[in-house]
């Protein structure tokens, strides 16, 4: 593998792509730590060494950020303002016949819906970062921080406006950073810069674990943490890659004098179709309540303490419950509206394409959604397990719910890191060179 680093640096064109992308990496690590006007740096200091700061209702969107939002940096939002736009669009998509129009059309119709998409992120930037900076001026950004109503001490309206419209640049930055990776450098360039924002909190949170524990100095527990982190790196690898495979045949056609078709092929529906997207979406609902009450300003009241005690904590029998349920029923939605086997099934049979032993059309179709909904039942149930376990078996750690082996990071990360390793894969075979994987 060492080797074939070598042979892709001394590739001209591909050693070019890996160093701009580098170099944009460079850039976005060094914009999360730029804080953004009006905010007391010295404030936010103090709070980030409290032993809460890191367990807000904003930990997930943190995560995301590299850390960056509780830091309230100018790329303080990071690209969760993308993904939420790329998301909603995705979705409208299968609802709105204009967009599926769009989407039919081809590379044309696909720029459109990129720039509405990033007409959505810079209105959903505006709005995050409206919503962050009420929560910094309310002192709720860190609840239990001395100073913490002093992170904003100038409120006036001017301020306000000067620190969102700062943080929209800086989300409208991080968007036009990841396009760039993605058309001069390699890989995808949103996932690259997700990757290196949940990467960057690696050593702080191992760290931690080491300074937390007990055992010869916490060196056992840091040693333990590695252990299973390498064991859930390997599981989802192992899923990931996993994918069922639907034998496809193409009847032969005579066009004049030429024959065309009579080729094999096959359909790869993954055992995990849905990817990352239900864990997300859970995470997200379950937020939900927490942040009624926390705007609400009646956190006595009966219907409050009840969703402080059994949904804020991640560890609550009934947050852990609902959580599993909606990771399941996310993931079955999920497929089902990304992958259509009426479509799939009409491609087939306008192309002369069949499934050996399937008639074409209807039938074609219906044994499609048997098998997805078959092959989605352990997906979810997977995504299920890898989102839970890691917290319940990390807890004794001090392992909180960003912690870098929790669900989303590491099937982020793993999958990410799939996807790039294979496009440098495949331009090594181009040339070829050894890839990789051997």
């Amino acid at each position: 593998m060492l080797t074939a680093f070598a042979r892709a640096f001394k590739t001209p064109d591909l050693r070019k792509k890996l160093l701009f992308t580098l170099g944009m990496i460079v850039i976005y690590r060094i914009g999360a730590h730029i804080p953004i006007p009006g905010v007391s740096y010295a404030n936010v200091q103090v709070c980030m060494d409290q032993a809460n700061a890191n367990q807000g209702l904003l930990s997930l969107v943190n995560m995301f950020s590299g850390g960056a939002l509780l830091q309230i940096t100018i790329f303080a939002l990071g690209i969760m303002p993308y993904i939420t736009a790329s998301i909603i669009l995705q979705l409208l998509t299968v609802v709105i016949p204009r967009l599926e129009a769009l989407k039919k059309e081809g590379q044309s119709g696909q720029a459109k819906i990129t720039q509405y998409t990033r007409y959505l992120t810079v209105a959903l930037a505006i709005l995050q970062g409206t919503g962050l900076v009420a929560t910094a001026r309310s002192g709720a950004l860190f609840q239990g921080c001395p100073v913490a109503s002093e992170i904003v001490p100038d409120q006036s309206i001017f301020v306000t406006i000067t620190m969102v419209l700062t943080m929209t640049a800086g989300t409208a930055v991080v968007m036009w950073l990841g396009e760039l990776v993605t058309d001069r450098g390699i890989g995808n360039g949103m996932s690259i810069l997700m990757f290196i924002s949940i990467a960057a909190g690696f050593p702080g949170a191992l760290w931690a674990i080491k300074e937390q524990g007990d055992l010869a100095g916490g060196w056992i527990e840091f040693g333990t943490v590695i252990l299973v982190g390498l064991f859930m790196v390997g599981l989802v690898v192992f899923v990931e890659q996993a994918q069922r495979r639907i034998p496809v045949q193409y009847a032969k056609r005579m066009i004049g004098r030429r024959s065309y078709g009579g080729t094999s092929t096959y359909i790869p529906l993954k055992v995990n179709q849905a990817g990352v997207i239900p864990v997300i979406f859970a995470s997200s609902l379950l937020y939900i309540p927490a942040l009624i009450v926390q705007f609400s300003g009646n956190s006595q009241a009966g219907w409050a303490q009840w969703i402080r005690n059994n949904l804020e904590p991640t560890d609550a029998p009934v947050h852990i419950a609902l959580y599993f349920l909606l990771i399941v029923f996310f993931a079955f939605f999920y497929v089902a509206i990304s992958f259509n086997p009426e479509e799939v099934a009409d491609n087939m049979k306008k192309y002369g394409g069949f499934i050996p032993g399937i008639r074409a059309g209807r039938p074609t179709a219906e044994y499609l959604s048997y098998v997805l909904n078959r092959i989605t039942w352990p997906g979810s149930l997977y995504l299920g397990l890898i989102a839970l376990v890691p917290t319940m078996a990390l807890a004794g750690f001090g392992a909180n719910q960003n912690f870098p082996f929790g669900g989303t990071s590491i099937l982020i990360i793993v999958g990410v890191g799939l996807e790039t390793v294979k496009q440098i894969e495949s331009q090594l075979q181009q040339r070829n060179y050894e890839g990789f994987l051997r």
